[in-house]
């Protein structure tokens, strides 16, 4: 039983993160449709947010499996 508690508990950690990288892709979208001239710029910055969103997802998942 605690298997199947612990499985929703990682599920329920992808949210935030999913929804945060979600947010992110559209905002760069919308950023660069205005101004298309710094369009690298938005997109290095994009990966930078993307990665250190990815990050708070994995930390949620590792420490679901170190607090057993």
């Amino acid at each position: 039983m605690i298997g199947n508690i612990a499985t929703i508990g990682y599920g329920l950690a992808t949210i935030g993160p999913g929804i945060g990288i979600g947010l992110i892709g559209a905002k760069n979208q919308e950023a660069t449709a205005r101004q298309p001239e710094v369009a690298k710029v938005l997109r290095t910055n994009m990966f930078i947010a993307i990665a250190f969103t990815e990050a708070l997802g994995l930390i949620g998942f590792v420490a679901g499996l170190i607090f057993r």
